[in-house]
């Protein structure tokens, strides 16, 4: 198979609810970030030979395959194909996963990978009102199968079943925190942001202390027994958009471009769709094993804060140390914009790769459904 490499990777601001970046349509934010991303490469748009783009919430302006929308809204070559996908939370990261596949298989020399969550005005969740018309998605013979959980449920079981404490769960989301507040402090993000709607800033950043922490409500405030997660040791809602320029070497280099990262193996795999979150736990196995790596090996780690019990389960069960991982904050403290998450914590891995001189890097994420996404960068 042949190399994939990677050209640039970046992103927009992360904007919070109602923040910066919920007046921006779907199609102008993620328009605006591919745009920014072909011109820091003095590219066209015509070396393309395919986009694919992560969306969760495909209803009003996200829907009818807002990735080729966005294309055509920044004026970019019609010719070039886009399509949308759906992974729910790793939606961005399954379509790097498809440009992988595309580049190294021989379809494709270019291929940019996407996503845009714009929760603010598509709120997570409304393409399936409870008691809606057009029935429920895991509905029918699937609740005969399998018990249909929401994520706070699922969150508090990972809780539960590796003994995490409120205080653990606490403690990580101001880790998270203070670790966004000093990567801003010392412009660790440098480089790696497409200003959109005059937003320069991630705006979820929040003063947090302990106490602050302790006093916050609780998920699932008439769970027995009692919930474990509140809004601040989990994900925030948000708004955003990111994208990934995916070459192969050789074309990489009849462009005259340099690589910044070899994108040495993608996974997708399934796992329970009870506990639902714990994706990256099966995922990180699946690809050590492919790449002959061990975690030993892994230089810096990001790993979707969806909420603070999955990142923590996943550090028990493969013994990670933390201070590899999300050294810069996570989605606790920027944000989660769904399906433009994956692609955000692969731009932050490549950035923060090239920053401290490190190897290798390994994206993880948990997904809607049972599922986990896992990809491993190396520093050219």
């Amino acid at each position: 198979m042949r190399e994939v490499v990677v050209v640039d990777a970046v992103r927009s601001p992360i904007g919070k609810r109602n923040g910066g970046l919920s007046g921006q349509h779907a199609n102008e934010l993620l328009g605006d970030v591919l745009r920014g991303l072909l011109d820091r490469n003095a590219l066209t748009g015509a070396e393309v030979d395919h986009v694919i783009g992560g969306c969760v919430g495909q209803l009003g302006m996200q829907a009818a395959n807002v990735t080729r929308n966005a294309w055509l809204t920044a004026g970019l070559p019609l010719e070039v194909p886009a399509v949308t996908v759906n992974a729910q939370c790793g939606s961005s990261q399954e379509a790097q996963l498809m440009a992988h596949a595309q580049i190294a298989g021989g379809l494709a020399e270019v291929v940019i990978a996407c996503g845009v969550e714009v929760m603010s005005r598509v709120p997570l969740g409304s393409n399936m009102p409870p008691d809606g018309p057009h029935g429920h998605p895991r509905g029918g013979r699937y609740a005969e199968v399998y018990e249909p959980v929401i994520q706070f449920e699922a969150a508090d079981r990972i809780a539960e079943r590796w003994e995490l404490s409120r205080d653990e769960l606490d403690e990580f989301a101001k880790s998270s925190q203070d670790r966004a507040a000093r990567a801003w402090a010392e412009d660790r993000f440098a480089g790696q942001l497409v200003p959109v709607g005059g937003v320069e800033r991630d705006e979820g950043l929040r003063p947090t202390t302990r106490e602050g922490l302790a006093g916050l409500r609780l998920n699932q405030p008439d769970r027995v027994p009692a919930s474990l997660h509140t809004a601040g040791s989990s994900s925030q809602v948000s708004d955003g958009a990111s994208a990934v320029l995916l070459m192969s070497r050789e074309r990489a280099d009849a462009l005259g471009l340099r690589p910044r990262a070899r994108l040495v193996d993608s996974v997708l795999v399934g796992s329970d769709p009870e506990l639902m979150l714990t994706g990256p736990i099966p995922a990180t196995t699946a690809i050590l094993e492919r790449t002959g790596l061990a975690l030993g090996d892994i230089d810096l780690v990001e790993i979707n804060e969806a909420f603070a019990a999955v990142v923590l389960a996943w550090v028990k069960e493969h013994g990670a140390d933390l201070d590899r991982v999300n050294v810069n904050g996570g989605a606790i403290a920027l944000g989660h914009p769904l399906g433009a998450t994956g692609t955000v914590l692969v731009t932050k891995a490549v950035h923060e790769l090239e920053r401290t001189g490190s190897r290798y890097a390994l994206v993880t994420m948990c997904c809607g459904g049972g599922l986990g996404t896992a990809s491993v960068l190396e520093r050219c």
